[in-house]
């Protein structure tokens, strides 16, 4: 029965997934170029990259299994008496996330997570989760962030996990009670991290304090980290000098951190930089590992890192080849073959890497739809200091909106916005702050001096209103004035006193439990799927309405789940392990009044019709109308429809279910108000409504 769709098989789901997709194409925020969208299938067979059979790579243990014997403390020691450079990779993380805004799906990390073990076993780690992984996974790819922590851990088990933590804002963009940033940390080195990169966007030293607590509380490895901008080198830099920097450090390890990072979010890091503050780094904790990450969007990345090498670092951020350069990390071959046979050996087998590079090459072609369209690298971020994976957001968000031509003026306000703030680091969130206030300025025309002179009456984006107030700290050199009292004292705002999460209640989790077992039943919710909630409850809401429409895509194929399938079209690929299922799209009728268009597959041999909406046709000609007189069920509220238990012909009772609607955070089932025949179905499962929109038609028999 369709009425509960929990029991609706996969593969009815997994259709109605794929004719929506046929149908409606992919929403637009989920960014994916639709020129870019392949539109002829050459072959049958579903595409499954895989790093080649004949190609094995050799573990040597791992140096996990150092930092698991050992502790942090140990492990600590280990990487300071190790003799050369080590590397972290960050293919998995940051480097798809700077080059493919996130959306790299857990199958293609699978696929070579076991040859990934073995050939980077001397690595230092791989940064695999957290930054924007966590919500993406469920907004965009409506995949569980935590399934993919435990199944790349199970896969690879010699090579450290690292993660990025926000620090009081945890994988969030706000701040949250500090139970919650806690059992995150607990619940992440349980599924599988190791090491916790703790940043905060500001460096305010309270909210680190809060994420360094949070990560050693639950046995990390814990990264003190040092957001870095300005130049070191250049005394005319203002506030962000050499001493700026011994300073943050010196509290950093004054927290009890395992290593200090610096995380160099737009790469403005030259070789001279650099050498200077990493050699004084050194000198000063002689002890403490010092972990260096850049983004190579200047091109200068790799002479960095070795400048950074040579200046007394023990590790570096790097990317395999193929997803490497331009807004991402340096090159990891690069390293590995420059500093081969010198003191500062990397360790990796250069032959071990190039299989995986090829894998990458060819998995980085399927995720075309999802290039920003950067060619080259950009020496100006020197002048703008867009950090990596802002800087190709804002280029693709440019060229969607027909902007190209005015990007150079895009840099050069966000420039301008960062001096307004009080010239600030600018890694989530502060980047977003910085970044809505240019695109501000960008569509009202508005320079510098404006800014200022009517910062009582702009209608300025709630992100810049949030960090005047205080929201995600203090800046270094507090807040900007005379803006900041004029934009609050205008809507009789106050200032955050303290540290912006400290004044929270702690979360119920208790209560969050029973609210989210009563909804989707007790089989469907852990103690994981409590804290998604927590952190995102719309994101996390939004995809269980989601699966319980069209199941589990992650599935899928990555071709099918990013290409609609024509006409025609046919595919095969494994459903599940040793199942292997056929689909072919036959059809797809047009468009009935009501918007409706059948779509009629034929799986493993076997006729499916499937109803879809076209959402373009009922956009157009606004077909959805409010339900009116008795004969007419409409929806009580506002929400996604996501079960229908009654098809056209149907015979009913006054109070028999109609179908299910998830709305304000609970399904409800709709009830018949009178008996008689279903005479009208006017919605689809999937289906967004309004309040009072008209669901069926009922008639007297």
């Amino acid at each position: 029965e369709q009425s509960d769709q929990r029991k609706v098989g996969k593969s009815e789901r997994l259709i109605r997934y794929l004719a929506n997709l046929a149908v409606n194409g992919h929403p637009p925020e989920l960014g994916a170029d639709p020129t870019k969208i392949v539109s002829e299938r050459t072959s049958g067979t579903t595409t499954v990259m895989a790093v080649p059979d004949e190609v094995k790579a050799k573990s040597t243990g791992g140096m996990r299994k150092i930092l698991l014997e050992q502790g942090p403390e140990g492990y600590a020691k280990h990487v300071r008496e190790h003799k050369g450079l080590l590397l972290m990779d960050t293919t998995w993380r940051d480097a798809h996330q700077s080059l493919l805004a996130t959306r790299m799906r857990t199958k293609e990390l699978e696929r070579c997570a076991e040859y990934t073990n073995a050939a980077l076993s001397n690595a230092f780690s791989l940064e695999m989760w957290g930054g924007a992984t966590f919500d993406v996974a469920m907004r965009f790819l409506h995949e569980c962030p935590w399934e993919r922590l435990e199944s790349l851990r199970e896969k690879c088990p010699d090579v450290p996990f690292q993660m990025l933590l926000r620090g009081a804002n945890a994988v969030g963009y706000t701040n949250y009670p500090d139970n919650v940033v806690k059992k995150f940390c607990k619940q992440a080195k349980e599924s599988g991290v190791d090491i916790f990169r703790v940043f905060d966007s500001l460096n305010y030293l309270d909210n680190l304090k809060l994420g360094v607590e949070a990560a050693g509380e639950a046995g990390g490895f814990v990264e003190g980290t040092m957001s870095y901008t300005g130049n070191v080198a250049d005394p005319t830099k203002g506030k962000y000098n050499l001493e700026y920097y011994m300073k943050l450090a010196d509290d950093l390890v004054g927290m009890g951190v395992h290593s200090l990072a610096v995380k160099d979010m737009a790469g403005l890091l030259t070789p001279a930089a650099t050498t200077m503050l990493i050699g004084a780094l050194r000198e000063a904790h002689p002890d403490t590992p010092i972990h260096v990450h850049t983004h190579d969007t200047p091109g200068t990345g790799v002479a960095s890192m070795i400048a950074a090498a040579q200046a007394g670092a023990d590790v570096v951020d790097v990317a395999t080849d193929a997803m490497s350069g331009l807004t991402s990390q340096p090159s990891m071959g690069a390293l590995v073959s420059v500093l081969a046979g010198t003191d500062l050996d990397t360790g990796i087998d250069k032959s071990s890497i190039g299989p995986l590079n090829t894998y990458w090459e060819n998995v980085r072609s399927m995720y075309l739809p999802f290039e920003s369209g950067q060619l080259s690298g950009s020496s100006d971020v020197y002048e703008h200091e867009i950090p990596g994976g802002q800087y190709t957001n804002l280029l693709y968000q440019s060229r969607q909106l027909g902007l190209t031509d005015r990007w150079p003026e895009i840099k050069r306000k966000y420039a301008q916005a960062n001096v307004l703030l009080g010239d600030i680091p600018k890694v989530t969130p502060s980047s977003k702050v910085v970044g809505d206030l240019a695109q501000f300025m960008v569509s009202q025309n508005l320079e510098p001096d404006q800014v200022l002179a009517e910062a009582e009456t702009l209608a300025f984006p709630e992100s810049v209103v949030q960090y005047l107030r205080g929201e995600i700290g203090v800046p270094p050199g507090g807040f900007p004035e005379p803006l900041r009292t004029k934009v609050l004292s205008s809507r009789n705002l106050e200032g955050v006193d303290g540290r912006p999460g400290e004044a929270l209640a702690d979360y119920n989790f208790d209560e969050a439990t029973e609210l989210l077992t009563e909804k989707y039943g007790e089989k469907f919710v852990n103690e994981k799927d409590v804290l998604s909630h927590a952190l995102y409850p719309n994101v996390f809401t939004e995809w269980k309405e989601f699966e319980a429409v069209y199941g589990e895509v992650g599935n899928l194929p990555t071709d099918l789940f990013l290409n609609p399938m024509k006409e025609g079209d046919e595919v095969e690929f494994e459903q599940s392990t040793g199942k292997r299922v056929i689909i072919k799209l036959v059809s797809i009728q047009p468009p009935r009044e009501d918007g409706s268009r059948t779509c009629t597959f034929e799986v493993n041999g076997e006729r499916w019709f499937m109803s879809v909406t076209d959402q373009s046709v009922v956009d157009s000609a606004d077909i959805r109308r409010k339900a009116s007189g008795p004969n007419e069920i409409g929806s009580p509220m506002p929400g996604v429809i996501v079960g229908l238990k009654v098809k056209e012909g149907d015979s009913v009772e006054e109070g028999d279910p109609l179908a299910t609607l998830s709305a304000m955070k609970m399904e409800t089932v709709i009830p018949a108000t009178r008996a008689g025949v279903v005479k009208q179905v006017s919605v689809n499962v999937g289906d967004k409504i309004d309040g009072d929109d008209l669901l069926l038609t009922i008639e007297d028999e």
